[in-house]
Order: structure tokens, then sequence, then C-alpha cells
């Protein structure tokens, strides 16, 4: 491929900054999928119809997270085969990895489409944006299968250091997007399921795209559609190393379902404001997500080269990058949330509560980024169990017994606001701990005796 980046060889700032650029452009346009239904919504159906939209993120990401954090598995099984120049198990995995995003994506359908009105009622979910609600999940897990088919093909093509393609897709696709949001409801007013249904069929003209390239015979590891399939060796691969992060990110999502059930506690219009509010700490937090899937890539290749002191270097790079740039963007979303809320809704109740939400969290957003830079790192050394452990304990268990207990005490939505700094940082204690003490770099020749051991067997 043209397009691809070999992370084992030039200057370590160049390359993880060239290659995580126009992911970063591209993860800022996913983003406009969601935010382009919250603002249509917000400005065309009003704050019951945006409270609607906004509060089932938490859901559609417990359970598209865990589909999509076991499928990322396979990117740093192809990474890792890509920077040992082992051609052969880089196509099978590729294909191994293609079939298992086609089960995931049909699982999720029919768990999304059946459990959804259960899921919203355990979340409190009020009586008068419920069926709204309902509504807007269904059809967006009808589509599920394109949302994880794409983010499966966009790790394939990040795992051998094509980051532009992906970027490229997810222009069009996001243009499409907006364009259908405004068609179907700020000129025909249709309601909530058009906006999700515009997020579908955008999400698919994306992965018609990627399966394109990936097909083409161009390709250095060219996709053959009769090939696709498991070999059950590297499904085991991959479900061991994708496994722990599929956890990782329903546990996070099982505790902001906890919270947001608090947040649906007081009402529909926190429940707008801080829908509000996640929508643009998204967008805010975009550079540092980016840093560390780049991350992930630069240390799987690495690793796999047998380049230690430069995945080393290269992780030292990617902290300090992520927790400054991450501290820059908190103080201006600090300063600028007024303005920003306004974007979706002008009622004073759901601005306020926005308002509230960021000026509580957005200055600790530095301890955000250095949990989720070596959470990165980890995976990409093949330790993907430690950040799952790590986010259990602190992000899961930890957060929902802070509000659990507290707001027992104190029933403020404040104290519900401040489930995120606490956790945050204690998840930052723990990991900086385990990345002084740990011989993560050399600890990684062993794993590989283990694998080729078992190949072997």
């Amino acid at each position: 491929m043209k397009s691809e980046v070999n992370l084992t060889e030039g200057s370590i700032a160049k390359n993880i900054i060239k290659f995580a650029i126009p992911m970063f452009i591209g993860n800022l346009f996913q983003q406009l999928y969601n935010v382009a239904d919250s603002l249509v919504v917000g400005n065309f159906l009003g704050s019951d119809a945006l409270a609607a939209v906004t509060s089932t993120g938490s859901l559609m990401f417990l359970l598209v997270g865990f589909f999509n954090g076991t499928a990322m598995g396979a990117g740093v099984i192809i990474a890792r085969f890509y920077g040992a120049k082992d051609h052969e198990n880089v196509k099978k995995s590729i294909h191994t990895d293609l079939a298992f995003g086609i089960l995931c994506g049909l699982i999720m359908s029919v768990v999304g489409v059946v459990f959804a009105p259960q899921i919203l009622k355990l979340m409190d979910t009020p009586q008068d944006v419920f069926v709204q609600s309902v509504l807007y999940i269904r059809i967006y897990f009808l589509g599920s299968l394109a949302v994880v088919l794409y983010n499966v093909c966009m790790g394939i093509m990040q795992a051998v250091g094509d980051s532009k393609h992906p970027l490229y897709y997810l222009i069009f696709s996001s243009v499409v997007n907006i364009l259908l949001d405004i068609l179907f409801n700020g000129v025909f007013r249709l309601g909530v399921g058009f906006a999700a249904l515009a997020t579908i069929i955008s999400q698919l003209l994306a992965t018609i795209l990627c399966l394109r390239r990936l097909t083409g015979k161009s390709q250095m590891y060219p996709v053959e559609l009769r090939k696709i399939g498991f070999d059950m060796g590297l499904l085991k691969q991959i479900i061991n190393m994708g496994l722990p992060s599929g956890l990782q990110n329903s546990i996070i999502s099982v505790a902001n379902v906890v919270v947001q059930a608090n947040i649906n506690s007081f009402g529909s219009a926190a429940m707008a404001g801080c829908g509000a509010y996640f929508k643009i700490e998204g967008f805010a937090f975009l550079p540092i997500t980016c840093f560390s899937m780049a991350l992930t890539t630069f240390i799987g290749q690495n690793l796999g080269a047998k380049q230690y002191d430069r995945a080393k270097k290269g992780a030292a790079f990617g902290i300090f990058c992520s927790i400054t740039l991450a501290e820059i963007i908190g103080i201006l979303v600090y300063f600028f949330m007024p303005r920003l809320i306004l974007l979706f809704n002008s009622e004073i109740d759901v601005v306020n509560y926005g308002i509230l939400q960021a000026h509580t969290e957005s200055l600790f957003y530095f301890l955000l980024a250095f949990s989720h830079t070596v959470a990165g790192i980890m995976r990409g050394a093949g330790k993907s169990t430690v950040p799952m452990f790590v986010m259990l304990g602190c992000w899961c268990i930890f957060r929902i017994t802070y509000v659990t207990i507290i707001t027992s005490i104190i029933p403020t939505i404040q104290v519900v606001f401040w489930a995120y700094p606490i956790t945050w940082s204690l998840s930052s204690a723990v990991f900086l701990i385990y990345l002084l003490k740990a011989d993560w770099i050399h600890n990684f020749d062993r794993q590989e005796d283990r694998r080729r051991k078992n190949q072997c067997a």
C-alpha cells in the first residue's frame, strides 16, 4: 500500500504525529455523526428530543465499545506481524478479523434491538422521553453491522500504517450524515428515528468504501471475500488480545450507565445539558484518543520488529504530548463552555447543567489523558489485561460505589460530576506505579516465545 507508514524507522515524533493527524481528523468527522444528530434535533425538535438522543450515548457505547474493543485486538496482532514482516500471518489475521467483525455486528444488532427498552428502564429514563429513546436506539442498532465492520476495516488499515484512507471515507460519510440530518429533521421534522437512520446510512457508506479499498488488487494484503473465515489459532490470539479491551470498554460503559441513571433522576433538562456536554467533551478529547490509538500501533510494530528502545522513547513522547495537550484543551473548554452549550439548546436550565459539568471536570483532563495513553501503550505491548483490571477497579467498581453512596448522603448533581475526576486520579496513580515498576518492554520477548510454542503445538 502506498499509504502505509512504517513506524519502525525514521523520526519517532514525526512518525507518531504524522500517523495520528489523519486519525484525529477522521475521528473528528466521526464525532460529527452523533453531534449532528444532537445539534439538529436540539434546535428543531426541542429539549425532550435532545434528551432522548444524548442520553442513549452511554448505552450505545456499552455494546459498540465491547465489540469494537474486542475487534481492536486484531489490530495489535496485525501490527505485530506487520512489524515482524510475517506476511502470511498478516493476511490470515485480516481475514479472521473481518469474519469476527461480521459475527460481532450481527450479535450486537439482536442484543441492541431486543433489550434496549429493558436497559433504558434500568437507567431510569424519564417517561416523557422514553418512547423516543427506544426508537432512536433500536434504529441505530439495526445498522450495527455497518458500525462494527467500519471500525474493523479502519483497524486493519491503521495496523499496517494507513491512517489516511479511513479519513477520506469518514469525511465523505460525515458530510452525507449532516445533509441527511438537515433534510430529515431540519426540513421535514421527521423525528429522532430519522436522526438515527441518517447516522446508519452514513456509516454504511463508509463501510462500503473501506471494503472496496481492502479488496482492491493494488493492495499488499488484498482481502478475498471467499477467504473470510476463522483461523482458529489466530482467532484465539485476537480474542485473548481483544477481549480485555472489549471488557474494558464495557466496564467503563456500565459505570457510565449508572452515572447516567443518576443524572436522569434530575430530569430532562439535566439529561439534555449533560448530554450536550458529553458531545463537546468527545470533540475536545479527540487528540488524546488519537495519540493513544497511534501509540498502540507504534508500540505493536516496534516490539514486533524488536526495536525496544524505540518503543520506550515513543511511549515517553506520547505521554508527554497527551497530558500537555489535554490540559490546554481542558482550560479552553472551561472558559468557552457557555458559548459551546448554546449551540445545542438555549433553555437556561439545559445551559446551566452543561456549564456546571464542564467547570467540574475539564481542568482534570490531563489525568484522563494519562490513563488513556498508558492503556494504549499496554495494549500495543500485548498487555491488554492491565488496563482492563485498572478500569474495572477504578472506573467501574469505585465509580459506582462512590455515586451510590455519596449521592444518598448529598443528593446534588455536582456530586455525580465529581465521580469522573476522582476516578481519573485513582487510575492515573495506579498506571504510574505500574509503568515505573513493570518491565513491560522486555517481557514482550517471553510473550512471543509462548505464542510461538502454542502455534507449534
